[in-house]
């Protein structure tokens, strides 16, 4: 009998997961502006974790700069910046890995603390690059106030999630216009890409 409950709740996560990914996709085929899906994607992540913030931030020069943020102070949004050398998200950034502490990240070495940021007292901690072919485009963080051992299939969405958004960002710089004049099946035909690294 616990062996089935255990398989029953392990296939409900499995569907919440996949409605997850759904919703996620679903920013990719929608002219929707960036500024809302990232918002409305970080309250889907923070939901499905049950985390109490979930923070987004992109890469502009050498910074990173909050974008999204749930749970967090909303005026920090455009505000809270830190350079690629700093703090957790400036590692997992420039180490391109995921980060996974499950209790007093803020006793961590690397931890950067920010006034703004309720959540630099939290305890747990999982963060993710998000990469848009090839090249890292920002990174996601979930974090929990209490303690939170974070599981290999936590671990596997939040990458999978990065990966979405990088898909998304990259996305949006390319507007209608651009849409408009791809001959896709020239392009897989010709071995082209949509976006030619320098």
């Amino acid at each position: 009998m616990a062996k089935s409950r255990d398989l029953e709740q392990r296939l409900d996560r499995v569907e919440k997961q996949l409605r997850l990914y759904q919703k996620i996709s679903r920013f990719l085929t929608r002219p929707v502006p960036l500024a809302e899906a990232l918002s409305s994607i970080v309250g889907l992540v923070a939901e499905f974790m049950h985390s109490d913030s979930c923070l987004l931030y992109l890469v502009s020069g050498e910074e990173l700069v909050l974008c999204a943020a749930k749970g967090s102070n909303p005026g920090a949004v455009g505000e809270v910046k830190l350079r690629l050398a700093e703090g957790l998200t400036g590692w997992v950034a420039r180490e391109r890995r995921v980060l996974a502490i499950s209790r007093e990240a803020y006793h961590d070495s690397r931890f950067k603390y920010f006034r703004d940021l309720p959540e630099d007292t939290y305890e747990a901690f999982l963060s993710a690059p998000i990469i848009a072919r090839g090249r890292v485009a920002g990174v996601i963080n979930l974090q929990h106030r209490e303690p939170h051992s974070h599981t290999g299939d936590e671990i596997e969405m939040v990458t999978t999630v990065g990966e979405q958004i990088g898909c998304l960002v990259a996305q949006s710089a390319l507007d209608d216009a651009d849409l408009s004049r791809i001959n896709f099946a020239d392009l897989v035909l010709a071995g082209g890409t949509l976006a030619r690294e320098s």
